[in-house]
């Protein structure tokens, strides 16, 4: 998750406090591309069939971020580990870690699809797409998410799209957020846990990722496990600030043995393999039964082996004029751009007979206002009437400063993210005092049934809502 996770610790001297900068005037927000149903926080309204109608913007814009440079910041914290850096609020988007996690849920359809499929293969094409549709939300995505404080939840049942999904921090340092959702019609199960390893290379920022994510489709007895790609985001400096993903993903089935393995591609020379995604399904023989391709920003395809070695064979043929072209100078020159965002406009390339299997959603007109939220990511904070008598005192809805953001009170956002990171630093003196452990609510440390490797498990009751334990943290 980029440079999303890991700063703004409750370690941070306050040397580089929000509250000390100046906030910038706010964008306007051109009213013809507003989308708004009109409703926030507390009056969703009701579409005529009985499905509730989520909000389709947010109640403020987002504030320019063009008076403040992130290398201001991180030329100060040479040296310092990032988890111990805290980053202007500018810098945020008003969503917490864990509520970006839920995003994973955005093409719930695909996990559908998988459990009405009765071709093992066709499932994994399906859970294929989903593991690369997780990622997508992150496109054009430049802003931070809030880190959660220890003891912070989320929650979301969207009986629209036949799930509901509970995540909580389970520990700080290192920052471990672990998420648990099921299907309401008992088809599915989705768990995991998150805690990216942060790199900071002097014009990028990279985020390795650590934590397994299972999915289970229980109709067919069925588990897979993957690990995310490495995303990195470049450009801190100076320039645009641009996303990238690369790294291998094995999407393992444990019940049959099959296998996907998808190579999220470097930018490369010239920007010529930004944002691919190429890969491969084979069996428990290592048989390959067909091939993926695409971007993961915009679509997924699957087609035979056979005929996509015959049309890359085609490709190689016709291309090896255009490789004479390439100049020395040109190959040297790589790692000098290799930050600059590459210029490039190149579709996926179809190759003829190929399966769609999945394609991004479009975001709303007014998106680029709005953080680059996609419609899903827009209603994860709504706030909807009567819900804060059920919510657990720790959901991320609750959050003073995060919901200040979200109304364009930067100020006061800054404010109280500042006390809720000095309420969270005393809190943990008070237990190294007291000689007390912190203990987990809803999730309890173990092993991960299928990989062998440390876990993170739902302990359940959640949705019991006997919240009267909770921690105080806001």
């Amino acid at each position: 998750y980029g440079f999303y996770t890991g700063f703004d610790s409750d370690n941070s001297s306050g040397d580089f406090s929000e509250a000390n900068h100046k906030v910038p005037e706010m964008l306007d927000l051109d009213p013809r591309q507003s989308n708004r149903t009109g409703k926030h926080n507390g009056e969703t309204e009701i579409q005529e069939n009985g499905i509730k109608r989520h909000r389709t913007s947010l109640p403020a814009p987002m504030f320019s971020r063009s008076d403040f440079s992130v290398w201001s910041i991180l030329k100060k914290c040479i040296g310092l580990e990032l988890s111990k850096i805290t980053m202007p609020i500018v810098f945020n988007e008003p969503l917490s870690f864990l509520q970006r996690i839920t995003e994973y849920m955005e093409h719930i359809y695909l996990i559908n699809k998988a459990c009405s499929h009765a071709d093992p293969l066709e499932r994994m094409q399906s859970v294929a797409a989903f593991a690369v549709s997780a990622v997508a939300s992150q496109w054009e995505r430049t802003g931070k998410p809030f880190n959660p404080l220890l003891g912070e939840t989320y929650e979301l049942t969207r009986e629209d799209l036949g799930f509901r999904f509970i995540s909580e921090q389970v520990s700080h340092h290192p920052p471990i957020s672990a998420f648990y959702s099921e299907g309401l019609n008992k088809d599915f199960v989705f768990h995991g846990s998150i805690y990216p390893k942060l790199k900071f290379w002097g014009k990028s920022i990279e985020a390795e990722p650590r934590g397994t994510i299972t999915l289970e489709l229980l109709k067919h007895n069925e588990a897979y496990t993957w690990t995310n790609p490495t995303c990195c985001v470049h450009n801190v400096i100076i320039g645009k600030l641009w996303l990238e993903q690369y790294g291998t993903v094995e999407i393992v089935n444990h019940s049959t043995g099959d296998k996907c393995v998808l190579n999220f591609k470097p930018c490369g020379l010239f920007g010529k393999e930004l944002h691919r995604v190429e890969g491969y399904i084979q069996d428990k023989h290592r048989k390959k039964l067909c091939v993926i391709y695409g971007k993961w920003t915009e679509c997924l395809w699957c087609t035979d082996p056979t005929t996509y070695e015959t049309y890359k064979k085609n490709e190689k043929k016709g291309g090896e004029q255009k490789k004479k072209l390439v100049s020395e100078e040109d190959i040297k020159s790589e790692n000098d751009e290799a930050d600059d965002m590459p210029e490039v406009q190149d579709t996926v390339h179809f190759i003829p007979g190929s399966k769609l299997l999945w394609r991004i959603n479009c975001r709303p007109p007014n998106s680029s206002q709005m953080y680059n939220f996609t419609s899903f990511a827009v209603s994860l904070n709504e706030l909807e009437k009567g819900m804060e008598a059920i919510l657990a005192p720790t959901d991320c809805r609750l959050r003073p400063d995060i919901r200040n953001m979200e109304n364009g009170n930067m100020d006061v956002a800054s404010k109280e993210k500042e006390r809720l990171e000095e309420k969270q630093r005393a809190a943990r003196k008070e237990r190294a005092k007291d000689e007390v452990e912190w203990h987990t609510r809803w999730f309890h440390q173990g092993t991960n049934p299928y990989t062998g490797t440390s876990d993170w498990l739902y302990s359940g009751g959640y949705f019991d809502r006997n919240f009267s334990d909770c921690p105080d943290i806001y």
